[in-house]
């Protein structure tokens, strides 16, 4: 099938998903992610569209500055973008750490495709980019994350306080290294 979202080339393939660096054409495809409030809840507001364009420009600074970023997750199938998922590096009370990050559309939920993406894009950290670890920053109340994170072979490393807009937010850092997952990499 030939379908438009899916000619761009793509960064990793799993057997439903393409995991792919995010275009202008993607802007329609994150407002309908970053200004819907389900979907926002753990980052505790939703986003404006400037904020939105601010985003996008954010992740393709990454993908020339640090060769990675979060990258739009399009269902292979039909073509479409059903989220974002990648590695980006976040600060974690002072020091830089990895971070492996999904989010996908509400109408997508519970079918699996964030688990799908997060295990290719810890794969893809390991075996490409060589990293040792990767984590998940995940509010303590998130537990479709936790599940992704565990999923991924993670496990709690600390809790801490992140700062937030209305104040201090409970946090759990999530962590897996390679050793520790070696003989699962899917490629």
């Amino acid at each position: 099938m030939d379908l438009p979202s899916c000619n761009r080339d793509f960064v990793l393939q799993t057997p439903r998903l393409l995991l792919r660096e995010m275009t202008q054409q993607d802007l329609p495809d994150l407002e309908e992610m970053l200004l819907d409030p389900a979907v926002m809840y753990a980052y505790e507001h939703t986003f404006t569209q400037q904020e939105v364009r601010e985003w996008l420009e954010r992740q393709q600074q990454r993908y020339l500055r640090d060769g990675f970023g979060l990258w739009a997750v399009v269902y292979r199938r039909t073509g479409e973008m059903v989220g974002q998922a990648g590695l980006t590096m976040q600060d974690c009370q002072g020091a830089a750490v990895p971070e492996v990050g999904y989010l996908l559309k509400r109408r997508f939920w519970g079918r699996g495709y964030a688990r799908e993406a997060a295990l290719a894009c810890r794969d893809y950290a390991f075996k490409v980019l060589g990293m040792e670890q990767v984590y998940s920053i995940i509010k303590t109340d998130n537990l479709p994350s936790i599940r992704v994170a565990e999923a991924m072979g993670m496990k709690p490393v600390k809790e801490f306080d992140a700062r937030y807009f209305n104040g201090p937010v409970r946090h759990i850092l999530y962590g897996v290294s390679c050793r520790d997952v070696s003989r699962n990499i899917s490629f």
